[in-house]
């Protein structure tokens, strides 16, 4: 008899140029984007919106659908609207289609009285920018800044931000910000590094110019020849770019002002360094043959691109310079075609011997299969041979064809430290494929297989290689849907060796079995210092086994997740041992389980004496106000602290008032409250016996503050 058909819908939302795709179906509540839970979803700040649905329909109404989110395409902010909207929708449709009219209806009214755009695409655009302005209307305004010297005037070139200006008290140079004359611009944030080729070949230029012509100084100092001028010019560019770009790489997440001051400071001071010491000496030669060289060549920043034969060879144009010094490329956020594989292939031929890591992330998003997969023959072909110690396949969606077409390159390497294979469609065969392929794993450090569909199957692979890198000190292995079987595996090849620092097993189905065969695996670690267990299923038993065995070891042990494992107050007193024996804890996450009141407290009385401790998160787990209260007292004092996540708990309007007059002086220290109900579980059988009432929240407090947690068993 065939099988009834599955109870399911798909249904898309889109922002801008980002589609998120949501297929909902019968199930029992899990909602997850890009193979996270929902809970996890970046950036942090804009989490609530995606919860938006959920918040105004009630966690109840998603209690009977399981919701798989695919979101691509824009920035951060439209993909969170783009699954806000795809969310609602597919609701939308799983009740009017499965449940009742009414019911579709009833949802429908409420979305659309809160945001219609939560069920209608929103269809603004941006107005595109104008050439001859910085935006869409905005024109550039004129004015003439008080005095500036011209001699200096090249760096307008390297920045339409700064300025050199000459003073004479000093006699050097200052490097001015421009919008300090016009206090009333509007400020807007730019990336301002790296400067095009064009930008520095004219800087050389300007340079070339002011060392050859007449200006205040060179009347002071003298003028040089026009060849001499110019291949000084060109050394001061070149060693000034060096330090501003390691200055950039140390802080790549601003918008590379600072970098561009560093290039200017430094052009100025050699450029009148040159002048000093005149055209008689070769001395006015300022780099010298140990001038350090890049050894990093990236072309992953801004947005993602698709790139074919003309930009191809315009952006590997550095990698042909002779005698360069690159040893590790990135080539990550571009999309390969077949014509800008073949571009790359001589390049690579020619390097593979000096690279040590290659980074081929996310490049050939968008390619049909049959043309991505013979780009990555082309690349695999050409680096076969070379000794990398890091490589990065990830974000490619390979599956068993990508990974045997990196075959030619996974064969020979032999000295890989780093490997990984993040969100690349890793089935059970392609797990096997990576085993056979790769020859040796004796030097591996890190292994990372986050979000892959390896299941049971392909984990007994993953073990394989595990159990063959000895020297492994971070392994990731997250959201790869392996269940008990396969857990065990993993743990079991997890033993077989010592050196292992962190740890990610997050999002797996381990059970109650794997945590028992985790905590065996786990007696062997001396050396860890992150552990993240969250969402493994694994209950009391399998969580007390693994705290019994954690307190005699890891005792570097500083990040402890633990969070979604069903974990009630029963196994709170091995729990609160194995924590309090972390003098070097700074993060616990405990969300998401049934530790109540009764728990909280045997917890947050061994708390009180980890002075290293930053983040506590207690989300979700039933606790109401002496919880609260007790746990609040525990952190409030210490002086590093930085966060306490009690949301979604059921502590009373009182309670909240209590715990925020505890952080009084520093409430950026507590957790958002939004989503606390004060009256939860009221007709629960739990709620019966301890009573709702304040008096009876004190007397549990009053039985456990007493309550004495051994740290010697």
């Amino acid at each position: 008899m065939a099988a009834p058909p599955i109870k399911s819908v798909q249904c898309f939302g889109r922002k801008k140029t980002a589609v998120a795709v949501t297929y909902c179906k019968e199930g029992r509540g899990l909602i997850k984007i890009n193979g996270c839970p929902i809970e996890l979803v970046e950036p942090e700040i804009l989490r609530f919106k995606a919860y938006e649905p959920i918040l105004l329909l009630g966690r109840h109404r998603f209690a009977g659908v399981d919701m798989r989110i695919r979101v691509k395409g824009g920035g951060h902010t439209s993909q969170i609207y783009a699954i806000r909207q795809s969310i609602a929708k597919a609701l939308v449709a799983y009740y009017q289609k499965f449940v009742d009219e009414q019911s579709k209806k009833e949802i429908k009214d409420i979305l659309v009285r809160y945001d219609r755009t939560l069920l209608v695409a929103d269809p603004r655009r941006c107005e595109p920018k104008k050439f001859g302005g910085r935006g869409a209307r905005a024109r550039p305004k004129r004015s003439t800044p008080f005095f500036t010297l011209s001699f200096p005037s090249f760096l307008l070139c390297a920045s339409s931000f700064f300025s050199l200006t000459f003073c004479g008290e000093t006699k050097g140079f200052v490097v001015m910000d421009t919008t300090s004359l016009d206090a009333k611009r509007r400020p807007f944030s730019l990336k301002m590094w790296p400067p095009s080729q064009n930008t520095r070949r004219v800087l050389v230029e300007r340079m070339t110019n002011n060392l050859s012509t007449k200006s205040i100084l060179t009347e002071k100092y003298g003028t040089l020849s026009k060849e001499e001028a110019e291949e000084n010019a060109k050394q001061i560019e070149d060693v000034a770019f060096v330090a501003a770009d390691q200055k950039y790489e140390k802080e790549p997440d601003g918008d590379g002002s600072s970098a561009v001051h560093c290039y200017a400071r430094e052009c100025s001071k050699m450029l009148l360094e040159v002048l000093k010491k005149g055209s008689s000496s070769k001395e006015s030669k300022v780099v010298s043959d140990s001038t350090p060289k890049q050894t990093l060549f990236d072309i992953s920043k801004g947005t993602r691109a698709f790139i074919e034969t003309e930009e191809a060879e315009k952006l590997l144009s550095p990698l042909k310079e002779p005698g360069n010094a690159y040893t590790k490329i990135c080539f990550s956020n571009r999309s390969f075609g077949l014509g800008a594989a073949r571009v790359a292939e001589p390049i690579l031929i020619s390097l593979k011997n000096q690279l040590k890591e290659v980074d081929l992330s996310d490049f050939i998003a968008g390619r049909p299969e049959a043309e991505a997969l013979e780009v990555i023959n082309i690349f695999a072909a050409a680096l076969e041979g070379s000794e990398l110690r890091f490589l990065d396949l990830s974000n490619n969606a390979l599956g068993e064809k990508g990974v045997r077409a990196f075959g030619a390159l996974l064969k020979s390497q032999s000295c890989l430290e780093e490997l990984y294979l993040m969100n690349d469609g890793i089935s059970e065969e392609a797990a096997q494929a990576v085993h056979e392929l790769i020859p040796s794993t004796d030097k591996l450090k890190i292994l990372h297989f986050h979000n892959n569909m390896t299941g049971n199957e392909g984990a007994f692979a993953i073990s394989n290689i595990v159990k063959l890198s000895s020297l492994l000190e971070d392994f990731r292995c997250s959201s790869t849907r392996v269940g008990s079987e396969g857990g065990v595996a993993l743990c079991e090849a997890l033993g077989t060796y010592t050196h292992l620092k962190k740890l990610d097993l997050r999002d797996n189905m381990f059970g109650v079995e794997g945590g028992i065969a985790l905590s065996r695996a786990l007696s062997k670690h001396e050396h860890l210092k992150e552990i993240y267990l969250s969402y493994l299923n694994l209950e009391d038993e399998g969580v007390v086994a693994l705290a019994n065995v954690l307190k005699e070891s890891a005792p570097s042990l500083e990040v402890l997740d633990i969070a979604g494992n069903d974990i009630t107050a029963k196994a709170a007193p091995a729990l609160a041992t194995c924590i309090g024996a972390k003098t070097l804890l700074t993060q616990l996450n405990l969300g998401e389980n049934e530790l109540k009141d009764e728990g909280t407290i045997q917890i947050s009385q061994v708390l009180e004496g980890l002075s290293q401790l930053k983040e506590v998160d207690l989300n979700t787990n039933s606790i109401r106000r002496a919880g609260a209260r007790v746990l609040a007292q525990a952190v409030v004092q210490k002086p590093d602290f930085k966060l306490l996540n009690i949301n979604g708990n059921f502590i009373s309007d009182d309670g909240i008032d209590e715990v925020k007059a505890l952080f009084k002086k520093s409430p950026h220290m507590l957790g958002s409250l939004d989503e606390n109900d004060p009256e939860g579980e009221d007709d629960a059988e739990d709620d019966e016996e301890s009573g709702d009432d304040e008096g009876n929240e004190d007397v549990l407090e009053s039985k456990l503050k007493n309550l004495e947690v051994d740290q010697d068993e």
